[in-house]
């Protein structure tokens, strides 16, 4: 079965960030299926030979990777995100039309990724299956987050159901996000749950040694955030919770941010207006960086910004890398994962906006090492019973090649 994958995100564990579409492409060619890669990024993300103005060309991994040379980051404004979001969707359609494969999947975020397989269904003559994977509601999550423009979140909605119709199948990433797709599309239509998984050989938590980290004792406890530092994330919270650490004269617990994104400024210049000296911040790191970071960590911290559509319409990567090393988390959240972490008793939920609960909670944990230790093996159990990436990539390998078999 040959694959066109459609991902302007997709990134390798020496890079760092999300490597769901990496794991799951590898599981394709693994499976003796031959996988073309259609993503954006700078040169030097991937270092690919050049072969047009646009497009760089040639295999990582295993896998061929199209480069469209179209650099989109978390700093940007709105604006331009939303126009190199397009750009890319419909310097894809090329590819859609010339490549030669069985099965088009395409995988949001952006929306707009679904474009090349839209176009394919419509004016193509070749015969495919065609494959959208959601990974956040839209528009729901842009408005609930304040877009206001009433033309974007319109044409967000009209991409929505014309991806969902036009798809053989849908995956969805949350109960949250599988329900939503349901609304809108026909009754019959296969909509499968694969959440984000755990990287169980990657995360392997290291207790020989600590991991030096400028600004933490080696006796500090340390609950980190790695990740995204965007406006949905909500990370202000976190810095109201430090704050009520320093007014308790808390001296050593340390807080951790690990990543970039168009907050980082703001959040960086508030800790020194504010004189939050608890908290630390390191650049982005690739995967296997950060499995050395996540081994000094004590606490993950799962933080989003309250918004009730997030509660079941997301899949944090974050929070399957915390149980994948072994870490108890504090999440500060309602939702499915608020739900597994208390049913599971791998770590602790706070009410919403309360920086005192939050605190209070990072304090009991800290100061409660038999308790922060069990959850942490509690974490490591879910992760290797319910989330495992294999798993998960298995399950994913053989949806395609029965949806591809479809009459």
């Amino acid at each position: 079965m040959r694959v066109l994958y459609f991902h302007q995100y997709f990134n390798t564990p020496s890079i760092g960030g999300g490597i769901r579409s990496y794991e799951f492409a590898q599981a394709l060619v693994k499976k003796g299926h031959h996988v073309t890669m259609i993503c954006g990024g700078a040169d030097e993300k991937f270092n690919l030979p050049k072969v047009s103005r646009y497009f760089n060309r040639g295999f990582v991994d295993g896998v061929e990777v199209i480069q469209i040379r179209i650099n989109t980051t978390n700093k940007d404004k709105i604006s331009k995100r939303a126009i190199d979001f397009v750009k890319f969707g419909f310097l894809s359609i090329k590819f859609a039309f010339n490549e030669e494969y069985d099965l088009l999947f395409a995988t949001s975020t952006p929306l707009s990724a679904g474009i090349p397989g839209i176009f394919a269904k419509w004016f193509s003559r070749k015969k495919f299956k065609f494959v959208f994977e959601v990974r956040d509601l839209w528009p729901e999550l842009p408005k609930a987050l304040g877009l206001k423009n009433p033309f974007l979140l319109w044409g967000m909605g009209v991409l929505e159901k014309v991806s969902y119709k036009k798809s053989d199948a849908c995956i969805g990433l949350s109960p949250g996000i599988c329900e939503g797709i349901k609304k809108k599309t026909p009754k019959g239509h296969l909509i499968e749950m694969i959440p984000n998984g755990c990287d169980i050989d990657l995360f392997t938590r290291d207790t020989t040694g600590k991991y030096e980290i400028e600004g933490i004792k080696t006796d500090d406890i340390v609950a980190i955030y790695p990740g995204v530092h965007g406006v949905a994330n909500g990370l202000d919270s976190v810095l109201d919770m430090a704050k009520v650490l320093i007014e308790k004269e808390i001296n050593h617990i340390k807080i951790l941010f690990v990543g970039k994104g168009k907050q980082k400024p703001h959040l960086i210049n508030r800790t020194s207006n504010e004189k939050i000296n608890n908290c630390i911040f390191l650049d982005k790191v690739s995967k296997y960086e950060l499995n050395r970071i996540m081994s000094r960590a004590d606490i993950g911290l799962m933080v989003l910004k309250n918004i009730p559509a997030f509660y079941y319409g997301t899949s944090p990567n974050k929070f399957f890398d915390y149980i994948s090393a072994s870490l108890p988390i504090v999440n500060n959240y309602p939702g499915w994962l608020a739900d597994m972490i208390t049913e599971y008793k791998c770590g602790v939920v706070v009410p919403p906006d309360n920086p005192h609960a939050f605190a209070d909670a990072v304090i009991e944990l800290a100061n409660d090492s038999k308790s922060r230790i069990q959850m942490g093996i509690n974490s490591r159990a879910i992760a290797e019973r319910k989330f495992s990436r294999k798993d998960l990539a298995a399950k994913f390998v053989t949806l395609l090649e029965e949806v591809a078999k479809w009459d």
